[in-house]
Formats: C-alpha cells, sequence, structure tokens
C-alpha cells in the first residue's frame, strides 16, 4: 500500500475537522471564523491531552488504556506542516484585503477616519503595554517589554470579519456609524501593516532606539513608495495589453504570480511576506480587473484562511487557560471599556456627534485576525512566549461572542449619556462636523503650490534614487569589469543611470512652474518671486546632489571637475526638450493608469462623489439598492410604491443597465435588476432597506408556494386513439392540455424535426412536455378531441 505523505494527511484532518465544525457554526448562526478556531483545537494534541485527562479522573482506568483509545485517533503528525500552510493563509488573505483596500480608498475615507483611528489605536497599544509591565509581568515568569509591545499591538486591532458579519446579521450596513466604522477598519489595515513591520524591527534588535525607528520608517515609506509607483506605472498598461489573453484560468495564475514575486521580493529586501502581499494586492486594486481578480482568488482565500484561523485553533492549552483565567478576564475586560472609550473619543474628535461616536465605539470593541497575525509573527520571531497565544486567542473568542450585544444597546447608551450630559457640552452632541466647526476655507495660492510641490519632489526624489540604487548595486560593476583599466566604464555606466534619471530630474525641477498659482503669486508682489526663485534654485540643488551622488562615487578623485560636470548636466537637463516630452509622457501614463478606474466608476455612478460628500456633510446620504427579480415591487410605478410616504426616502436615479432615468416621475414602473439611487437620513435610509427586504421575503414566499416544473412523459397512441389520422395541429393539443410535443418514436425511429402537419399514426410513441398535473390528464383532456375536428 501506497504511503500517504504527512503533508496531505495533515490537510485532510484539518480540512474535515473545520467543515464539520463550520457547518455546525453556520446553523448556529455564529462566525465562521470561531468555527475555524473551534475545529483547530478540536484537531490539535492539546485537546486530545484534555479528553484524557477527563477520561482518567471520570473512569479510574490507567494511562495506558486510556491511550490506547486515543491512538488509534487521526492526529495531526507534523506541525510544520501547518505552520506552512498557515503561512500561505497570511499571504492569501494579506492580498485579498489589499485588493479591497486601495490608497484611493485610503483618500477618501478622509482624515475623520484616520484621526479617529490613532487616536483609538495609540490608546490601546499604550494600554496594552502599561497592562503588561505593571501586571502581566508578575503572573507570567518570561514575560519581558517585547511581550508587552506586541500585546499592545494585539489590543489595537480590531475585528474586520466579526464587524462586517454583525452589521449584516442585524441590517446596519446602511447606518452612518457603520460607514465610519468602515473607514477607520480601512485605515486599521494599513496603520497594522506599518506595525508588523516596526515590531519585526523591534524583535530583530531586541530594544527601541529613536535612529532605527526613523530609518525602519523611511526604509518603510521608501520602498512601499516605489512599489506603488512603479506597479501603477506598469501593472494596468500590462494587464490592459495582454487582456484578450487573460481569461479566468490566465488571470489567476498571473495574479497569483505576482503576489507571490513581490513577497519574495519584499522578504529579500528585509520585510514580511505580509507587507508585500498586501502592496500587490493594494496595486492591483487600482486596475480594471479588480474585482476579477477578487472573485477569482476568494477560493484560495477561504481555503488557506481557513487553514491560518484553524492553526490559531491548535493554539489553545486549555491548562493556561485556566492557569490564566483572571488574566483573560482582565484583557477582555480592558479590550471592552478601553476600546469603547478610545475609539468614541477619536470618532468625537473626528468631528461626529455624540450618538455615532458612541456606536462606532461599541462597534469596535473586539479583537480579531490581525490580533493572531500579529501574535504568529512574535511567535515565528522567537521574541513572546507561548503562554500569550492561546490568552489572546480566548479573548478574541469572548469579544467575538460580545460583539452583537454591544452593536444592540449602543443606542440606549447614547441616549442615557445625552439625557445627562449638561446643556453647556450641548456641541458634543451635534458634533463639531454639524456645528459648522469644520468649515473648509479656500486654501491660498502658496499652500496649494508648496502642497504640490513637495509631493511630486519627493515621489520623483524616490525614483530617482532607486534608480541609482539599483545601478550602484547590480549593473555599474558589472560594466565596470566589462571594460577593466579603462574611464570608459564609468562613463558608461554615469551616462545610462544619469540617462534613465534625467525624465525625474527635470520634473523636480520644472513641475508646477507655469501653474496657475505659480502665474498668481509671481504677479502678486515682488517679495513672492523673490521666494519663489528660490524655491526653483533650491529644486535644482536638489537635483545636482542627485547627479554628484552618481558621479563621485565613480570619479572619487575628481570631485571639483564632477561639480562642474553636474552643473552642466542639470542646464542640459532643464533646456531639454527630449527630456520634458519623456517627463510629461511618463507622468501621463502614471496618471491614467492610476484614476481610469475611477473616471469608469464616476460615469456608471449617477451621482459624482463630491457631490455625494458635500450632502453627507449635510447628514444626507445616497445610497444604492438594486431591485431583485423576484421582489413583489417589480412592474409597478412609483406612484403605486410611494417609497416617500412610506420610508421618506427620494429617488434620484434609477440605473437600468446603461441607462440612468435622472429625476423620474411617478409613472415610471420598476424592473428586475433595477438600481435605485436614493437620497435621505440615515434612519430613512434603514427603512427603505428593511421595507425591500419584507418586500423579498414575501415575494420569495409566494413564488415557493406557486413553483411548477416542467417535467417528461411518454404517452402511446393505442388502437381507437382519437390521435389516429390527426396532425398536431389539428388536434390543438396545445390548446386542450397546455402540453407540448417534442418528439415521436415511430418503428424504433425517433422523429425530432417534424412540422405541425406531422399525422400521428398508431403505435406512435409520443414525447410530451409539461407540468406533472398537466401531463397526468393528457390523456383525460383529449378524449373529446373529435367533435374538434373539422
Amino acid at each position: 500500500m501506497a504511503h500517504l505523505p504527512d503533508f496531505i494527511s495533515d490537510l485532510a484532518i484539518i480540512l474535515i475537522t473545520a467543515g464539520i465544525v463550520t457547518i455546525i457554526f453556520k446553523w448556529l448562526k455564529q462566525p465562521v471564523v470561531l468555527g475555524y478556531i473551534v475545529a483547530g483545537f478540536l484537531a490539535s494534541l492539546h485537546f486530545k491531552n484534555f479528553i484524557e485527562g477527563i477520561v482518567l479522573k471520570v473512569t479510574g482506568a490507567s494511562e495506558e488504556q486510556v491511550s490506547g483509545i486515543f491512538r488509534a485517533l487521526p492526529e495531526i503528525s507534523d506541525m510544520a506542516n501547518v505552520t506552512i500552510w498557515s503561512e500561505l493563509g497570511i499571504i492569501f488573505l494579506l492580498f485579498a484585503l489589499g485588493l479591497e483596500f486601495s490608497f484611493k480608498k485610503l483618500m477618501d475615507v478622509g482624515g475623520k477616519a484616520s484621526i479617529a483611528t490613532l487616536i483609538n489605536m495609540g490608546s490601546m497599544i499604550v494600554i496594552g503595554y502599561i497592562v503588561g509591565e505593571l501586571l502581566i509581568v508578575k503572573l507570567i515568569p518570561d514575560w519581558n517589554a517585547m511581550n508587552s509591545i506586541f500585546l499592545g499591538g494585539m489590543l489595537s486591532m480590531s475585528s474586520t470579519t466579526i464587524i462586517i458579519k454583525a452589521f449584516n446579521d442585524m441590517g446596519l450596513q446602511k447606518k452612518k456609524f457603520a460607514g465610519i466604522v468602515f473607514g477607520m477598519l480601512i485605515v486599521e489595515d494599513l496603520a497594522a501593516i506599518v506595525m508588523m513591520v516596526l515590531l519585526s524591527t523591534f524583535a530583530v534588535s531586541r530594544h527601541v532606539e529613536g535612529g532605527e525607528l526613523a530609518n525602519s520608517i523611511v526604509k518603510l515609506l521608501f520602498f512601499m513608495l516605489i512599489w506603488f509607483v512603479v506597479g501603477i506605472y506598469m501593472i494596468p498598461t500590462m494587464l490592459k495589453k495582454l487582456k484578450k489573453y487573460l481569461n479566468d484560468e490566465t488571470l489567476l495564475i498571473v495574479a497569483i504570480g505576482m503576489c507571490l514575486g513581490m513577497v519574495y521580493f519584499a522578504t529579500a529586501v528585509g520585510f514580511s511576506a505580509a507587507l508585500g502581499a498586501f502592496i500587490m494586492g493594494s496595486i492591483l486594486a487600482e486596475t480594471m480587473e479588480s474585482k476579477h481578480i477578487e472573485h477569482l482568488i476568494e477560493p484560495l482565500k477561504s481555503l488557506f484562511g481557513a487553514v491560518f484561523f484553524v492553526s490559531v485553533g491548535m493554539m489553545i492549552d486549555p491548562a493556561v487557560i485556566s492557569e490564566y483565567a483572571s488574566l483573560i478576564i482582565l484583557l477582555t475586560i480592558v479590550v471592552l471599556i478601553g476600546r469603547i472609550i478610545f475609539a468614541t473619543i477619536g470618532v468625537m474628535a473626528s468631528g461626529e456627534g455624540l450618538k455615532v461616536a458612541v456606536q462606532s465605539g461599541f462597534s469596535l470593541a473586539q479583537i480579531g485576525e490581525f490580533s493572531f497575525i500579529i501574535a504568529t509573527l512574535g511567535m515565528s520571531l522567537g521574541v513572546i512566549t507561548e503562554t500569550l497565544y492561546p490568552i489572546i486567542v480566548a479573548v478574541s473568542v469572548i469579544t467575538t461572542f460580545t460583539t452583537p450585544y454591544c452593536i444592540q444597546y449602543s443606542g440606549n447608551v447614547s441616549d442615557w449619556i445625552e439625557k445627562h450630559i449638561p446643556l453647556k457640552y450641548n456641541k458634543l452632541i451635534e458634533g463639531y462636523s454639524a456645528s459648522g466647526y469644520n468649515t473648509v476655507n479656500k486654501q491660498n495660492d502658496w499652500k496649494e503650490l508648496l502642497k504640490s510641490i513637495l509631493s511630486l519632489v519627493a515621489v520623483y526624489f524616490t525614483i530617482s534614487i532607486a534608480i541609482l540604487l539599483v545601478f550602484q548595486k547590480f549593473i555599474t560593476p558589472y560594466i565596470v569589469e566589462w571594460m577593466p583599466g579603462s574611464t570608459w566604464g564609468p562613463i558608461l555606466a554615469a551616462l545610462i543611470t544619469l540617462t534613465l534619471m534625467a525624465p525625474f530630474l527635470r520634473a523636480i525641477m520644472m513641475k508646477k512652474n507655469r501653474s496657475e498659482q505659480f502665474k498668481n503669486l509671481w504677479k502678486d508682489n515682488r517679495l513672492n518671486r523673490g521666494a519663489l526663485i528660490s524655491l526653483i534654485v533650491f529644486r535644482i540643488i536638489i537635483c545636482i546632489v542627485l547627479v554628484l551622488m552618481v558621479l563621485i562615487p565613480l570619479f572619487p578623485h575628481l570631485t571639483v571637475l564632477m561639480v562642474i560636470i553636474s552643473l552642466a548636466v542639470v542646464t542640459l537637463i532643464i533646456f531639454s526638450q527630449g527630456f520634458k516630452a519623456q517627463s510629461r509622457r511618463i507622468e501621463a501614463r502614471f496618471l491614467e493608469n492610476l484614476n481610469l478606474k475611477q473616471r469608469v466608476e464616476e460615469k456608471k455612478a449617477a451621482i459624482l462623489p463630491t457631490v455625494a460628500n458635500d450632502l453627507r456633510s449635510k447628514n444626507i446620504h445616497i445610497e444604492e439598492f438594486e431591485i431583485s427579480q423576484n421582489s413583489s415591487s417589480v412592474g409597478k410605478t412609483l406612484r403605486e410604491l410611494n417609497f416617500r410616504q412610506k420610508t421618506g426616502v427620494n429617488i434620484v436615479t434609477i440605473i437600468r443597465g446603461s441607462k440612468k432615468i435622472n429625476i423620474p416621475d411617478g409613472n415610471e414602473h420598476l424592473y428586475p435588476f433595477d438600481k435605485l439611487v436614493v437620497s435621505g437620513s440615515d434612519d430613512e435610509m434603514q427603512q427603505l432597506s428593511q421595507y425591500l427586504q419584507d418586500k423579498r421575503e414575501q415575494a420569495s414566499q409566494m413564488e415557493e408556494e406557486a413553483q411548477y416544473h416542467v417535467s417528461l412523459s411518454q404517452y402511446l397512441v393505442e388502437p381507437g386513439s382519437p390521435l389516429i389520422g390527426k396532425t398536431i395541429v389539428s388536434a390543438k393539443i396545445r390548446e386542450r392540455t397546455e402540453c407540448m410535443v417534442i418528439g415521436i418514436d415511430r418503428n424504433e425511429t425517433s422523429i425530432i424535426q417534424f412540422t405541425p402537419a406531422f399525422l400521428f399514426e398508431e403505435g406512435d410513441v409520443i414525447w410530451l412536455a409539461g407540468e406533472k398535473e398537466k401531463l397526468n390528464s393528457f390523456e383525460d383532456n383529449i378524449k373529446d378531441l373529435e367533435p374538434l375536428i373539422p
């Protein structure tokens, strides 16, 4: 008998256990993630030892007898296999997260979500560290400062999966606070990636230094910017050109290849595999194929993500949980109280009112999957104690169960606070954004000009440095070795490097020098002219320094000459029309790739995002609702449905395929898959959502009660049958029986091509299609056929 590799048998045990447990959790209407964790515990040696201990106590049998019973059960043979599967799970989870993330989406959620998230996360990191250093260090023998830092990171992360599940189950997706929570989760995702890089740095150095921290942040920002800029410049164009070759199979292979390629590159330059997967996902999120890739990658994410969460469950040790039950309760209280308070404060600091802030805070009162990823990182680096893992998992399980109740009662808590808050704090109830505190004034020309110049200088400077580093490390040494003993090697290397850098150097020096803001400031007064000239000179100096960074390492003994040459090179770049045109082409292609998806979405959108944001600031929301094919609203007019009277919303647009019906009148009918673009308040949106849901359920129930299936049957034309000598059309079979003739067997020959003039004969076998009830009554319905034949 062939031996099955442990790698496959371990996966079989994991997936069979996970499948059974998650079905049970679905039946219990509990989050699937919890099912995976429980499945991991059931498949682990910890569970086996736990059950053996119970059986020993209850039965009084010997250890040998009990061990013999459990030895026959299948078990994980090699945890290293599980570790490999779980690492793949983290990669695909982060890749899928990046596909849903998008840096442009981060800009859309704006400063409010960033402010709220930073306050919430920063406070919880500090609280976690303090709890670890003051309390836990006394309870766990091998506890140290690194454990406290990782604990703070774990306590600062909410569970996107659990929150979305709770909102969907409770029908709260359209609530205003739900939108704020989703925005905060987007910022949390990016902050978590940055945190993982910093925690890895701390773990390797075993201590925290300001210079080392700054170096890690700069290195991270440098590589993220390079990856993003180069990725947006190349990948959408590549996918566009290859589109005719990209079916589901090839697109999946290409996407996974790019994901794993970025993972390999990220680890090669000293970052985590998770960061590489996330970055590639966020780059692909800006392409037109993002939704398609997201759909294709979903099964892989589900499979390997399940294995990862199962591996988390395998770390649960009942002995540790029993020993540190008081610590688990303490951390649970810290999470529930801390996250509610600081998330609420963060949302209020961003300008929202008390009720929205409290509801947002209560929604974020849990820790989840990213906490497991951070814990896995700490375990793989060997810097946190193994005891911490099962404790964090236990806290996560408890807070997952409490999340729906926290969301459910958050409104009651906010109402109670509003009743007891002093009148002088009424502005807190309304929120600063609603009271006009956040009114945005028009930015002056200086601010706009400096902002645009600083951003483009940062981008092009980073690209120039990247080209310089690549050539110095990989290309220049080979060119110099290829032409040994002469100065032509360094000269050729310098020429190639500067030629590639030239378009970006010109952009640093010349971009925005003819913008409207620049012209306005130049015309305004003479003082502005001096400042503007100084700004140009400063940018030219930056480029001279970059050119010297290329030349001096190649010609270290000719510094003065290199300075003169660098001035000449910079002058040539400024006046070169070729480099100017190349710079514009590169920038145009990048912006086209970056904005293509947004432009397409804006064309499809009924209302521009800017208009929607302006309305949102006035507490008017724009949402889309789709009319399902089985909705009872189908075929009715807007006047008959009267959404305005029943729910308070206004129908702004009906999107029907590629057609848009703006400001529809009451005589407009609704059809299946119509999208209603409606405006209204938070509560009105919720009423419409519930109303349409009720309509769907009513229609589905009616459809189930009135559902009939088409079946097949045979009818033998026996001697004396009224069909003998009649044609199909003269027998009027459809009119009489509501059945259809689809074939005739005659003399062992099947006839499927026939005309209405086909004549029936004795012995024919007629194949009929129709509803079962009609087929059963076919013979009765043709008995009186003779009187109807002319």
